[in-house]
């Protein structure tokens, strides 16, 4: 008896011919399915350019798979025939196929994985789902490293990774003598000439994207953002060269300014490469390899270069290990016991909160803004005001081009709202506008004053987090690193912290500033 054939599933953000999944099947006799489905697209009301980018690279990788002689299937969102589900556009391909076994690489979303297998069930066909070779580490290793740790700490895995796999390693010893130069990367805005940041690489729309794009503002109309100007790499022959003109011009400078914010400046000295990784249109092997070869040629200083290693091989590999060991669980974490709605600002832009709307012009114009904007700025007034981390995680999840849940949701619900206790971050990152003073030049420009708690003038960055203190005092007790903080918040007399709290109520009431 013939075995009937299999049906390998490619999802959007796994666009690489060295998946496992096209391991495990035989071209001439297996098939490829990839499918554009429109509940993916408006659970959450994502981003038109996130659209754009995701549609039109599995559009482009649909073409290498074809030339590469696979039998692939891909379903186009106007396809008459579309159910607009991944897990009805499976059975319905695999029931024309006749299919005998469903073949998958980890998806990067639970919550997809969950469909396939509902999938298979509808089917009653078996499903392999395989190891994602794309990642430096796998799930295994990273509860290896966890098992019998009461706090992960994410600098002890980075270490880990940095032995195993022998990077900026000199004679078993780190390169420079320290593991890491994070104390090197804090240089603020002010320092930062602005006519010498190079522009970042424009790839401009091909028939092939114009097309998607054009679908895009058609079909999701309502949804943020617009498609104008879209311009992100979606080949990844176009993802090799942005690579390429990161480490040639921006990445000497990224250490230093990594945490910097420049108004009018949405990508300073930025990879912006974290779309292209997370669709594996780049391998981060092939990103590692390419600044450690710029620091031994000596065109990039060695803070730079381990600050970006530390991001792909510490960080990146970190999360996904957090969100795979933990889920689904994880995703109901709310330390703080937050409950109120994502702030309309955030969706509009329209607050006289010079860091947030600064913030908001990249986000609404690219579907980008950098990790300390989405941290301190985003992140941080959103914890203070009291957000719902779930309902954060899903705002960042429709706004950001490279939002894949299982590095959305530890970023945010973990390390950016600690809604976790002490999982990703070993302490709240709770900060008062006197940071993003420091660390920007909004604050010269907005009619707040970071330094003020209290008044008309206060910025309410610095309210909330005095309030923030003072609500979870009791919580924060126990938190060795919040000892500095909470000595502070002893110091502010009744009446200052009984105007804080009364200011704060009004700030929570109203959403936004």
């Amino acid at each position: 008896m013939t075995e009937k054939p299999k049906l390998a599933i490619v999802f959007g953000d796994q666009l690489s011919l060295d998946s496992a999944a096209l391991d495990a099947i035989d071209p001439d006799r297996d098939a490829v399915l990839m499918m554009e489905v429109a509940e993916e697209a408006t659970y959450i009301p994502a981003h038109k350019k996130k659209l754009v980018l995701f549609f039109s690279a599995m559009r482009h990788f649909a073409e290498k798979l074809r030339t590469a002689g696979f039998d692939l299937r891909y379903v186009e969102l106007d396809d008459p025939d579309n159910c607009g589900t991944f897990e009805g556009e499976i059975v319905r391909i695999a029931r024309k196929l006749d299919v005998g076994r469903l073949v998958c690489a980890l998806p990067g979303d639970h919550r997809v994985k969950c469909k396939v297998e509902k999938a298979a069930g509808e089917l009653g066909v078996p499903v392999d789902i395989l190891p994602d070779r794309h990642f430096l580490s796998t799930v295994p290793d990273f509860q290896d490293f966890a098992h019998g740790r009461k706090t992960l700490v994410m600098e002890h895995f980075y270490r880990r990774m940095r032995r195993s796999l022998g990077i900026l390693m000199e004679d078993g010893e780190p390169a420079g003598g320290q593991w890491n130069f994070d104390a090197d990367n804090r240089r603020p805005a002010k320092e930062i000439d602005s006519n010498s940041i190079p522009p970042l690489l424009a790839f401009p729309p091909d028939s092939t994207t114009k097309n998607v794009m054009a679908m895009v503002d058609r079909e999701f109309a309502g949804h943020p953002g617009d498609v104008e100007k879209f311009d992100y790499p979606v080949t990844a022959a176009d993802a090799r060269i942005a690579l390429r003109d990161f480490v040639d011009h921006r990445l000497a400078h990224f250490g230093d300014y990594q945490d910097a914010m420049l108004a009018g400046e949405p990508f300073l000295y930025h990879a912006c490469l974290s779309s292209a990784l997370n669709l594996h249109l780049l391998d981060p092997r092939d990103c590692i390899a390419a600044a450690v070869d710029a620091y031994e040629q000596g065109n990039a200083p060695l803070n730079a270069v381990e600050g970006f290693v530390r991001q792909i091989a510490g960080w990146r590999e970190f999360v996904r290990g957090v969100y795979w060991s933990n889920m689904p669980g994880y995703a109901d974490f709310n330390e703080f016991s937050a409950d109120l709605p994502v702030p309309d600002s955030y969706w509009t832009g329209e607050t006289d909160m010079t860091c947030l709307r600064e913030s908001m012009k990249s986000l609404k114009a690219y579907g980008y803004a950098h990790h300390i904007q989405r941290l301190m700025v985003f992140g941080l007034y959103a914890m203070l005001l009291g957000v719902h981390p779930y309902r954060l995680h899903e705002w960042h999840m429709a706004m950001y081009v490279d939002a894949i849940d299982w590095a959305s949701l530890p970023n945010v619900l973990g390390m950016s709202q600690h809604a976790d206790g002490e999982l990703v971050g070993t302490k709240p990152y709770a900060a008062s506008g006197a940071y993003i003073d420091r660390m920007s030049d909004y604050c010269a420009s907005c009619r707040y004053d970071p330094k003020s708690a209290v008044g008309g003038d206060a910025c309410p960055m610095t309210t909330l987090y005095w309030d923030f203190l003072d609500r979870h005092q009791e919580r924060l007790k126990s938190n060795r690193r919040m000892t500095f903080q909470l000595r502070n918040l002893e110091k502010k007399s009744t009446e200052e912290l009984s105007s804080i709290r009364t200011r704060a109520e009004k700030i929570r009431q109203r959403g936004t500033a």
